[in-house]
């Protein structure tokens, strides 16, 4: 049971260090990438959301990895919602991550939408990552 939950967060702490190091995420958002989202954010940001796990493969070794990335915005529409949702799709699918402990055998962002909030205020952009990884 330990190894599902530490391959969870060792995806997750891939995902924030992959992009807090791509530039073009961090000249929109400087550091503010995060594992989970602050209780009072400062914007633009982004933050690892909803994650699910399970088995994957014929020997079940593999985990498939189901993970919501939130790029949040203030800036008075979805122009930046827009260029960090971008620059983090762009960072992240088909990146070579090194995952503690696992070996990551995919990386794929399968959905990306951008919205504005009903608070019209924020400006919102939302993707699906998907990644399969398997023992080291």
């Amino acid at each position: 049971m330990s190894g599902p939950l530490n391959a969870d967060a060792a995806i997750a702490a891939a995902l924030v260090q992959a992009l807090k190091a791509a530039s073009a995420v961090s000249a929109l958002v400087a550091a503010r990438v995060h594992a989970d989202a602050p209780r009072h954010p400062v914007y633009p940001c982004v933050s690892l959301g909803r994650q699910e796990s399970r088995p994957f493969g014929p020997d079940a070794d593999g985990l498939e990895h189901l993970l919501t990335v939130t790029c949040a915005s203030k800036y008075g529409g979805p122009e930046e919602a827009r260029a960090v949702t971008s620059a983090v799709r762009a960072a992240l699918h088909n990146a070579p991550l090194a995952v503690a402990g696992r070996r990551l055998v995919t990386l794929r962002v399968t959905y990306a939408d951008v919205f504005r909030a009903a608070d019209r205020e924020l400006s919102l952009g939302v993707l699906r990552v998907r990644a399969v990884t398997e023992s080291a």
